[in-house]
């Protein structure tokens, strides 16, 4: 039973993290995120060098609010539970309009990738990495 509902929280924490950019409610970020030194991520988006927890928020904030008409869709979502950690692997695709307020223009943007997360209770479970990569073609 335990691990039906850590499964059933890992899920909504990664639906939270797609859904910010969704809804534009950015507020649950810093919550489902660990904000200690060991956390880390790569995304799909330029920079992609290693990320800290601050800079990670920071970029997620910034591309939710760049990009209207924001949707995702979740495929072969695997999670693997090993205690206290747990990885979760899937396929991701993420689509919408990149905004240029400046230029007033917008540009369809579809991002098929892969996503893995390492999620870390302590004492409710925390995304600890995140590596997004795109797929091409």
């Amino acid at each position: 039973m335990t691990i039906l509902l850590d499964r059933e929280e890992i899920i909504k924490i990664i639906e939270t993290l797609f859904e910010a950019g969704v809804t534009k409610d950015l507020t649950q970020l810093k919550d489902i995120h660990l904000d200690d030194p060991r956390f880390s991520s790569f995304s799909d988006l330029p920079p992609y060098d290693l990320k800290d927890y601050k800079t990670t928020i920071e970029l997620e904030e910034l591309k939710f609010i760049s990009i209207s008409d924001y949707s995702y869709e979740i495929k072969n979502l695997k999670i693997s539970i090993f205690g206290d950690a747990a990885i979760v692997a899937m396929e991701l695709i993420q689509q919408g309009i990149i905004i240029d307020n400046k230029a007033f223009t917008g540009e369809h943007m579809k991002i098929k990738g892969r996503a893995t997360f390492v999620l870390i209770k302590q004492p409710t479970w925390k995304i600890a990495h995140i590596h997004l990569s795109k797929i091409e073609g």
